[in-house]
């Protein structure tokens, strides 16, 4: 940073750059863009950032994020109790909604499973699962994790866990996109595929 800059404008670049996706030359052009426009976008933001800080709680059955506690998804009488799709983060199940392909309910674990990481079993919501599952209500958990190696490993911790509540445990088919061409894709998409195929 140039030695011009005050201390308010680096620390407003330090904290950008500790966003995913911005390095910190990002976050020296995002800073940049929020200075240039402050009432267009500088303000505003400070205002979001401010109101949301103080509104968003963190849902104490499924662990989305919502002004309300429980969340509206959980509080939709609409929604299919006896279905819960168990994701990793809260953008997940934000995918999920925008899919609109599933109208049940959700668990955010708040993470995976990483024994590079540390990241054992006590450091996710997955007692809360188990419990949920075996209310008697429940049918069914949808296991919509990753296909890294991380998102397996957990999506087998969870069925071993799950095993003893009756519940059936499925996951997301993998395979060919739709709109995919398979000269683009890698080869352990292409076997997975070749190992889910169906009749056509």
């Amino acid at each position: 940073m140039a030695a011009s800059a005050g201390p308010e404008i680096e620390r407003l670049i330090a904290l950008l750059a500790k966003l995913p996706g911005l390095g910190p030359r990002s976050a020296r052009r995002a800073a940049l863009a929020l200075l240039k426009r402050r009432e267009q976008l500088l303000l505003p933001l400070s205002d979001a950032m401010a109101d949301a800080a103080d509104k968003v709680r963190t849902c104490r059955i499924c662990g989305s994020l919502d002004t309300t506690d429980p969340c509206a998804i959980c509080e939709d009488p609409s929604r299919d109790g006896t279905l819960i799709c168990v994701v990793e983060e809260v953008g997940a199940l934000w995918a999920m909604e925008r899919a609109s392909a599933f109208r049940g309910r959700y668990h955010v674990l708040g993470g995976l499973l990483s024994a590079l990481d540390g990241v054992g079993p006590e450091a996710l919501r997955i007692g809360p699962l188990v419990g949920r599952a075996a209310a008697k209500a429940v049918r069914e958990v949808v296991l919509a994790l990753p296909a890294t190696v991380d998102g397996q490993t957990t999506a087998h911790y969870l069925a071993d866990r799950l095993a003893g509540t009756g519940v059936a445990v499925t996951s997301l088919a993998r395979g060919v996109p739709v709109g995919g061409e398979l000269d683009w894709l890698d080869d352990g998409t292409i076997a997975q595929a070749m190992r889910a195929r169906r009749p056509a």
